[in-house]
């Protein structure tokens, strides 16, 4: 499964966004919640898209800088 906050593409369609949630059915199926940025105060436009489908891009990450943890 992928992780949370990564940003995704879809090789078919190009439909970028985050990865918000993810889902796995009894045929075995995975999909990927993938949420994109809100145009002009809309609502941001999400897709179910099969976890086999999207490419990652980047890590998004929260918040500043932070330190490494200490080894």
């Amino acid at each position: 499964m992928i992780d949370f906050g990564v940003k995704v593409k879809d090789s078919i369609t190009g439909f970028e966004g985050v990865v918000t949630a993810n889902a796995e059915y009894d045929n075995g199926c995975k999909k990927v919640l993938v949420t994109a940025k809100s145009v002009r105060n809309a609502a941001p436009i999400e897709e179910w898209i099969d976890e086999q489908r999207v490419t990652m891009k980047s890590i998004a990450k929260a918040g500043g800088p932070m330190n490494l943890p200490p080894r």
